[in-house]
């Protein structure tokens, strides 16, 4: 029934009924001299066929120092061109891949290796300010005194191997060659046998997802789940054989190793990482020097490209289209990447990590309306609903929490069955936290999170739509809504803004902006201008930090005025 909001994603192509392996072996083979994986920062431009052989040398090396089919392997790296060796490599092998959040530290790190019981650990050994080799010692002290492959330590009860990245060796580790090296003919033709024999629903990735409370969830996917994903976002942008993809989005998340890398792959398309961790600079001459098609991001990194001053240099004429996704995007930097980014074909993708990710997608001749004001159409092969509190499809248009079933959904949280109950329930259905509506033609649009809504005396206001309405003002660069507690209303509402370059703005100002625009529930009472927002290394911002920091700050004030 067309009036309820629930719809399913059609489509004349089939799911790929393979592994990852499998398919990466068919592109090499169909197209060999095709540029797979241009790697900037570190001077790499392999060919399909050249990275083939590392990929299968390291597959090989992995199996010759110990690791066995269902082994999980640990990646803790920014960007670089031995992530996706690795990624490709594990899945040959079938080994699980864990992706390690590059921003981790001591404690975080220490729970997710031993969460899924890593055997190996592929590591930086440093980036920026993270020091992965010497918190690694901390958590392992045994490792400077242990043969490598064969440490033993307290902390770390599973953790075997230790690869280091870049040329050195160092104590107790391997260095990524050496682990490329390790192989024989004879592994060789054992990882072609495990290659045979593994199925494309056996788990093959792992990725933390972090919640704002509580330990992060390792959600477990399978070669079906994120195969196919990569390969019908890169449908829906019209991805070709070896048109150039610009991925600046960290690898560790679904947007780069699942929307990027292998979207690249299942299309036999070209990788370019522009740096280790994202520079807006270096995006700007990795699209100009290598004639990118397609430039991936969240909306804070759009935001940081359009506003570097030397954005006027670069020519940016060879892009065609992209994804903005993440988070929601404000229509005003959508129209600008439009315009000035010569992305006309740009689209907006909306998912979770647990669904591999992407389950909603604007295509790339949808009008600009339908690409600004929703996240799109379902994805082929999926079903999503809108439900109410009680559980119920909601009627269409009305606002709910977002359901999503299909072949995307993950397998479930690794060793937590009890939050794999509360997530997924008995018929299928992938329970996202996130409000939502159904417009009439279908396409998405969504609302905010359920915990971020917020309920001003009786109200519910979505912080959503009053950042869009703050978008307008021409002083406003970015601005996020959340709610803070309030003795008479319960919640009110605060927003962060940071300003444009050169401006200048009261909160008096903006509050007049606001009057008779939006009803008076909606405009922020507590307005803060900053520099920037608290986010997440992909580039998300943390509603919960700027919550837990405007409590604070009220709560000094409220106190000596109390």
């Amino acid at each position: 029934m067309t009036d309820l909001s629930y719809v399913s994603g059609a489509s004349g192509k089939p799911l790929l009924g393979q592994t990852i392996g499998a398919a990466f072996d068919a592109a090499c083979a169909a197209h060999p001299d095709v540029p797979a994986l241009l790697s900037r920062h570190q001077k790499i431009r392999w060919t399909y066929a050249q990275m083939k052989v590392r990929v299968d040398a390291l597959a090989a090396g992995l199996l010759a120092l110990g690791l066995e089919p269902g082994d999980r392997v640990g990646i803790w790296a920014p960007n670089c061109a031995e992530w996706a060796v690795t990624q490709f490599a594990t899945a040959k092998a079938g080994l699980i891949l864990v992706n390690i959040n590059p921003a981790y530290r001591l404690s975080e790190a220490e729970y997710a290796l031993n969460k899924v019981g890593c055997k190996a650990l592929v590591t930086a050994v440093a980036h920026k300010t993270s020091e992965y080799l010497h918190m690694l010692r901390e958590l392992a002290p045994e490792l400077s005194a242990a043969r490598p492959g064969d440490l033993q330590a307290a902390r770390l009860p599973a953790l075997r191997l230790v690869i280091t990245l870049g040329e050195q060796a160092h104590q107790g580790c391997l260095a990524f060659h050496q682990a490329c090296d390790a192989g024989t003919p004879a592994d060789a033709a054992r990882v072609a046998e495990i290659g045979a024999g593994l199925q494309f629903d056996d788990a093959i990735n792992i990725q933390f997802t972090s919640g704002t409370t509580g330990f992060p969830k390792g959600a477990t996917l399978s070669h079906h789940n994120i195969l196919n994903n990569g390969y019908f976002v890169a449908e829906a942008i019209g991805l070709q054989v070896g048109e150039r993809l610009c991925i600046p989005v960290p690898l560790y998340h679904c947007f780069g190793m699942v929307m990027g890398n292998l979207g690249c792959v299942t299309h036999a398309a070209t990788m370019v990482y522009p740096s280790e961790g994202f520079d807006p600079l270096a995006v700007l001459e990795a699209v100009e020097a290598e004639a990118c098609a397609a430039l991936y991001g969240v909306p804070t990194m759009f935001i940081a490209m359009l506003g570097c001053e030397r954005f006027g240099e670069f020519d940016l004429t060879s892009l065609r289209t992209g994804i903005m996704a993440g988070s929601p995007c404000p229509i005003e930097v959508m129209k600008q990447v439009v315009d000035k980014m010569h992305m006309p074909q740009v689209t907006i993708a909306y998912g979770m990590t647990e669904t591999s990710p992407v389950s909603f997608q604007s295509g790339a001749d949808d009008s600009l309306e339908v690409r600004v004001a929703t996240v799109g159409h379902v994805h082929p092969h999926l079903e999503v609903k809108i439900v109410d509190e009680a559980g119920r499809v909601a009627p269409r248009g009305a606002t709910g929490e977002l359901c999503t079933r299909g072949y995307s959904v993950m397998l479930g949280y690794w060793d937590d069955p009890e939050r794999t109950a509360e997530a997924l329930d008995s018929a299928g259905w992938m329970h996202t936290g996130d409000l939502a509506t159904l417009d009439a033609d279908g396409c998405g649009n969504i609302v905010g999170r359920i915990k971020d809504m917020v309920i001003r005396g009786g109200e519910n206001v979505y912080p959503r739509e009053v950042e869009e309405y703050l978008y307008r003002h021409p002083a406003i660069q970015d601005v996020q809504v959340i709610g803070v507690p309030d003795p008479k209303y319960g919640e009110e509402l605060c927003a962060w803004i940071v300003l444009k370059p050169g401006e200048a703005l009261t909160a008096e100002a903006v509050r007049a902006f606001c009057q008779g625009q939006i009803a008076h529930y909606k405009i922020p009472r507590h307005i803060k201008f900053v520099e920037g927002f608290p986010t997440t290394v992909t580039g998300k911002v943390q509603k919960f930090a700027m919550r837990e920091a405007m409590i604070a700050e009220l709560g000094l004030v409220l106190e000596k005025t109390a």
